[in-house]
């Protein structure tokens, strides 16, 4: 079994088969903005409100603030809390 993740009062499981944070919210019909899927970018960044992540390919290139997550190029190494504007 995977890792519980609450984006904004919703839960959804993050399945150990599933390669990105991202692959995980868009099954869920979670709707998240993105252009790439390599860290590159930014557009996808959310704010990390409780738990940990991983980038497994390294840190992102693009520029996160405080508490913020690039869902593209990262996994779950917890449950998490998520905030998505």
């Amino acid at each position: 079994m995977g890792h519980k993740v609450t984006v904004n009062n919703k839960e959804i499981i993050f399945l150990d088969s599933q390669k990105s944070l991202l692959e995980c919210l868009e099954a869920a019909k979670v709707e998240v903005h993105y252009h790439c899927r390599d860290g590159f970018c930014g557009v996808c960044r959310v704010k990390l409100k409780k738990g940990e992540i991983d980038y497994p390919n390294g840190d992102p290139l693009a520029y996160i603030g405080e508490n913020e997550i690039l869902p593209c190029c990262c996994v779950p190494r917890s449950d998490l809390s998520l905030e998505i504007d």
